[in-house]
């Protein structure tokens, strides 16, 4: 059914920039699907709780950001390949994470279906 793959993260110095990527299947981005699909980016840090980072709605491109990602990350949305994108820039130690993507249908609201993360490590 839904299957949600993270990839793209790695080591990068402080003040560097990522590109994490999630493919989705089981269902699509470009608005037409039952449920008003979206996906959002998550992270944790070990000891630390998890962090919603960004989302976008499938239906009407809308997205949001965490207060802490504001600015430095965008998300971003490819229909044709129903791929999610977040690209990082001026990373800090403290972005130092695994990020998961996820997707919730709008009209139930909870996250429902998860990646299995990608990790992202920052030095200084």
């Amino acid at each position: 059914d839904v299957q949600l793959q993270a990839c793209g993260g790695g080591l990068v110095q402080a003040g560097g920039s990522l590109r994490l990527s999630c493919a989705a299947s089981g269902f699509t981005f470009d608005g037409q699907g039952m449920g008003w699909p979206a996906v959002g980016w998550f992270r944790q840090a070990p000891g630390k709780e998890r962090e919603g980072v960004s989302c976008i709605h499938a239906h009407d491109g809308v997205t949001d950001y965490g207060d802490s990602v504001r600015g430095r990350f965008t998300i971003s949305k490819d229909n044709a390949t129903n791929t999610v994108h977040l690209q990082m820039h001026n990373l800090k130690p403290e972005d130092m994470a695994l990020y998961y993507c996820a997707r919730v249908l709008l009209g139930v609201g909870r996250y429902n279906y998860w990646g299995q993360g990608t990790q992202v490590t920052v030095s200084s």
